[in-house]
């Protein structure tokens, strides 16, 4: 399985509940904070619903 590290670069404030919760549960609570996630269908999934908040890299 790929393993993607995601940054995130924009702030969740001022965003949308369901945003918030779905970085929240990748793991990223405050900006510029940074995960390696491994490429599931489920992750890939959470990465497009904010990924204009986001930074992502193949690792």
């Amino acid at each position: 399985m790929k393993k993607l590290k995601i940054t995130l670069v924009k702030s969740p404030i001022d965003r949308p509940q369901k945003q918030k919760l779905t970085l929240e549960a990748l793991g990223l609570t405050k900006t510029n904070s940074s995960k390696e996630v491994e490429a599931t269908p489920q992750v890939l999934g959470m990465i497009r619903k904010v990924e204009h908040m986001l930074k992502v890299e193949e690792i």
